[in-house]
């Protein structure tokens, strides 16, 4: 029988933050994984698969699955972590990605590294076209710690909360070039940073916490970050990176939103 958890990653107090679904003991194929994403109201959802040398992570968004998502890998990373602080090793299903896990009390941390990522030719005219009028604080970039983002800069949170993006015109350019969205971000005067990710076609399914982009960003500006995403969604979530010569950990708060259950 498939075991069902729900978690809520990131929130900066109890009770908040980006919900996922962790299943176990789940025999289900490709198709029927997608379906149950796609209707069961949450941004991500991992199956855990248990072969013999190590854990493996399927990771689904509601409209496809994905080669990595990092809120859901902490959601999962908290369930395997349960009775130790690890590390443990795991693998992603799509492509072999070898992660490691960490637990500090409730706080949970995955360890990644810079990935290569895609190269097209980057303007201020094709980041007005996929967001038409924002205006950059600085030039676009593009990293990856598993899933490629375009970086863009504002100057500030009202800046930020501002901005209407051409959805469609993301997807169809991050398709053509295998990138991930785009990830649009300031700095606060507290020097924590803020973002907002763009990625999905439908506005309302927007992510109050990008775990991959926290890890693109910080590996792009080559430091430690704080970084808020989700407050105006009504869902405030606080991402933590920690960069230390060639390690990178991406984490924050963990819990159990409800405890067990069964489809």
């Amino acid at each position: 029988m498939t075991r069902q958890l729900e978690l809520l990653c990131f929130g900066t107090r109890p009770g908040e933050g980006n919900a996922a679904l962790v299943l176990l003991d789940d025999g289900s194929n490709a198709a029927q994984r997608q379906a149950l994403a796609a209707a069961s109201g949450v941004s991500a959802c991992v199956f855990i698969d248990v072969p013999a040398y190590s854990p493996t992570l399927d990771f689904y968004y509601p409209h496809m699955r994905s080669p990595l998502c990092v809120h859901a890998t902490l959601a999962a990373a908290r369930v395997l972590l349960d009775a130790t602080a690890g590390p443990l090793v795991v693998r992603t299903a799509l492509r072999g990605q070898t992660l490691t896990l960490h637990r500090q009390s409730d706080d949970v941390y995955v360890e990644l590294a810079s990935q290569p990522a895609p190269a097209p030719p980057l303007s201020t005219a094709l980041a007005a076209r996929l967001i038409p009028g924002i205006a950059l604080a600085s030039t676009p970039a593009i990293a990856s710690v598993g899933s490629p983002k375009l970086l863009l800069e504002v100057r500030d949170s009202a800046a930020l909360e501002a901005l209407r993006p051409d959805l469609a015109a993301i997807h169809a350019w991050g398709k053509e070039h295998g990138i991930g969205g785009c990830y649009a971000w300031c700095r606060r005067p507290d020097g924590a940073l803020e973002g907002r990710n763009f990625n999905h076609l439908d506005a309302a399914h927007e992510d109050s916490a990008t775990g991959v982009a926290a890890g693109a960003l910080t590996v792009f500006l080559g430091e430690s970050l704080r970084l808020y995403q989700g407050a105006h969604l009504g869902k405030p979530c606080l991402l933590r990176t920690v960069l230390e010569r060639e390690t990178l950990l991406i984490g924050g708060a963990v819990e159990y939103a409800r405890r067990d259950g069964k489809l």
